[in-house]
């Protein structure tokens, strides 16, 4: 998709085309005025100009030179006396003495054209000012450019306003290029004046409206570029009169409609790209007459109905891209016949059916993508021919039966992603000879079995999920070889026994998740010696002793619960200070000790809860500076104390539970500034005193439990007015 020009234009025999990037690596400034070119050129005068005009050429670029910024000058510095054919670099001259090229491409130019006398440069073929920072709007007077002009590029900079009208009179134009600016407004039908058009680049801009029809008289173009604007409406029938094109480009716009048949007539094309856009209904049918196409993007639309078997026809595709659209039906068996196919992006469709076994035929495949379909039937065993696949993504179908052994074929596979199916049995050993495997996803399926040995061949893989399985047994010692993990995904499975000391090795884990298990025994002490621990959870296992006191310096984490094991240890000893935590539970163990005031140094904090432990003392009003907490649980421990009123100044509370515990004194009246509470829960501690009527401030209250408590007095009245209750 990138911008490209024809060689044939870097040819042209009376064009210089000398990047000055490049002419200031081999001479410095100083040298540039001893380059002179000339050159004949046969739509060029031959009979040399008079002085007069030739002074006229001379002060037009004079004139600009000055109204750019002061950097330019310097650039231009050879620009000087009253004939603009003796050095001046970056211009080129017919043998009559008149100005034919100015070439100023990449030379970072700033400044405007609005000082720029196109009028005075009659016999101008060749106009380039691409890649700079010009800015500012085109003038009107370029319509009074030479209608000789057969090459404008104006690419690549930082032009604003609607394109000029005038353009349409530089009818001898063949190159057009106004792309990767910030213009504006439609493409208006003059556009349709450039018979002589072979590319039209307007891509990248901020245009808006249709493609008029006249685009259609446009009949020698080649290249027709219009992408990444805001064009609407639909794609005009008239295009099908470009019977020469051979790239046409009209993604990321917010076209509209549906494909037009008289597509089928650009029988030259070798590069359609429509993605991108809302062009609604099927894929025609005659889309497979364009025999020549190397690439197919139809990607991000809303095209429906099935892919036509005659996509079959395309012998020539090396990449077809469909995915995220709404096709239905099932893949076309006639897939087998593109065996130049290097990419196949079908992902994110209706798609239904088995995978073909053709799907083997394509050798020459890297990247298959079927994922987010409603594929069935076990994945095909001819998956195993497709020798130079590098990423295979069949996640999110309905896919049943075994991983096939023949998987294990695919040794060039950096990224392999089966997740979410029904896929059964277990993880087949041959796995292991993908040495290349960066990710490995086979999560959320319903395989069983042991965790493979074989898995600790796979040196390179960085990101191995394995979750929502039916996994049992103990993680294989070989996984402590995985030195390059960075997420190592358990969850939920049958997995039991302790983590292998082995675990120890990989240090660069970003994301470990080992909840929902049977696993015992200790955390191994060393696992999180890399610091670079985000994301820690190991929910509901039977995990014993102590937290690795390495956890204490992993200041990335974001996440962490522990909870529902038989972890032990001083709580204000076991974690430090991390200034990114946003959620930690610790609930349901057997810590103990006080509550270090260091969780106010939390300023991320959204939720703390410790809740269920032995933890005694006092709760610290510190907690008042981890101002983001959105839920505090300390229920059913052995605090004592009072209720600090520096708990009201958390105003984004929305859960404070303090049930079960030993405290005493009466309820602060701050807790009525909670605006934002919606759960309060005191029972069965020693609180006394009158229940304070601010608690009825809190009108967004939903749940209050005050029982087990020495209050006096009766209920406010202020309290009963709370709607939610």
């Amino acid at each position: 998709m990138a911008h490209q020009y024809p060689s044939s234009y870097f040819l042209l025999s009376r064009l210089i085309i000398t990047p000055c990037f490049f002419i200031f690596l081999l001479f410095p400034l100083s040298s540039i005025s001893s380059f002179h070119f000339i050159f004949t050129s046969a739509s060029g005068p031959t009979i040399a100009i008079s002085k007069v005009e030739q002074d006229q050429e001379a002060l037009a670029l004079l004139t600009w030179k000055v109204s750019l910024d002061n950097q330019t000058q310097v650039l231009l510095s050879s620009w000087f006396g009253r004939n603009s054919c003796h050095h001046w670099f970056g211009v080129a001259c017919h043998r009559s003495g008149s100005v034919s090229d100015l070439n100023l491409k990449s030379c970072a130019l700033r400044g405007t054209l609005q000082n720029l006398n196109f009028s005075s440069l009659p016999n101008l073929l060749t106009l380039n000012l691409s890649n700079n920072s010009l800015h500012g709007t085109n003038p009107t007077n370029i319509g009074n450019i030479s209608k000789l002009i057969t090459i404008l590029d104006f690419g690549s900079n930082h032009f604003t306003g609607v394109i000029p009208k005038q353009i349409g009179f530089l009818t001898s134009l063949s190159f057009l290029s106004l792309a990767s600016n910030n213009f504006r407004g439609s493409i208006l039908p003059f556009i349709g004046n450039l018979k002589n058009l072979t590319i039209l680049h307007l891509h990248e801009n901020e245009l808006s409206g249709s493609i008029p029809q006249e685009i259609g008289l446009l009949r020698s173009l080649n290249d027709l570029q219009l992408s990444t604007n805001n064009l609407t409406g639909p794609i005009p029938h008239s295009i099908g009169n470009l019977r020469n094109l051979t790239t046409l480009y009209l993604y990321r716009n917010k076209l509209s409609g549906s494909i037009p048949h008289k597509i089928e007539l650009l029988r030259s094309l070798n590069d359609l790209e429509l993605s991108n856009n809302n062009l609604i209904g099927p894929i025609p049918h005659s889309i497979g007459n364009l025999r020549n196409l190397t690439t197919l993007y139809l990607h991000t639309n809303k095209l429906s109905g099935s892919i036509p078997q005659e996509i079959g026809l395309l012998r020539s595709l090396n990449d077809l891209e469909l995915g995220i659209n709404n096709l239905n039906g099932p893949i076309p068996h006639s897939i087998g016949n593109l065996r130049n196919l290097t990419t196949l992006y079908l992902g994110a469709n209706k798609l239904s059916g088995f995978i073909p076994q053709e799907i083997g035929l394509l050798r020459s495949l890297n990247d298959l993508e079927l994922s987010f379909n409603s594929l069935t039937s076990p994945i095909p065993p001819s998956i195993g021919n497709l020798r130079n696949l590098t990423t295979l993504y069949l996640a999110t179908n309905k896919l049943s039966g075994s991983i096939p052994q023949e998987i294990g074929l695919l040794k060039s596979l950096n990224d392999l992603q089966l997740s979410t199916n029904n896929l059964t049995g277990p993880i087949p050993p041959s796995i292991g000879n993908l040495r290349n495997l960066t990710t490995l996803y086979l999560h959320r399926n319903k395989l069983s079995g042991f965790i493979p040995q074989e898995i600790g061949l796979l040196r390179s893989l960085n990101d191995l999920d394995l979750s929502f399985n039916n996994l049992n047994g103990s993680i294989p010692a070989s996984i402590g070889k995985l030195s390059s993990l960075t997420s190592l995904d358990l969850g939920h499975n049958k997995l039991s026994g302790a983590l292998p000391l082995e675990m120890n090795n990989i240090t660069r884990l970003k994301n470990l998740p080992l909840y929902e298990n049977n696993f015992i025994g200790q955390l191994p002490d060393e696992i999180f010696l890399g610091r670079a621990l985000v994301n820690f959870t190991a929910t509901g296992n039977h995990f014993t002793g102590l937290i690795p006191k390495s956890l204490k310096n992993c200041t990335s984490l974001f996440r962490v619960r522990l909870e529902r094991n038989q972890l032990t240890g001083d709580i204000a000893e076991s974690f430090g200070v991390y200034p990114n935590l946003n959620h930690i539970d610790l609930s349901s163990n057997n810590f103990y000790g006080e509550l270090s005031e260091k969780w106010g140094l939390c300023h991320k904090l959204t939720h703390l809860n410790i809740s269920n432990n032995n933890i005694s003392g006092a709760i610290p009003p510190q907690l008042r500076r981890a101002t983001q907490l959105q839920q505090l649980d300390l229920s059913s421990n052995h605090l004592s104390g009072k209720i600090p009123k520096e708990l009201g100044m958390l105003p984004l509370l929305f859960d404070l539970l303090l049930t079960n515990n030993n405290l005493s004194g009466s309820i602060p009246l701050k807790l009525g500034k909670l605006a934002d509470l919606q759960t309060l829960d005191l029972a069965s501690n020693n609180l006394s005193g009158q229940i304070p009527k601010e608690i009825g401030n809190l009108l967004k209250l939903s749940s209050l439990n005050l029982s087990g408590n020495r209050f006096v007095d009766s209920i406010p009245d202020e309290i009963g007015k709370l709607l939610r209750l």
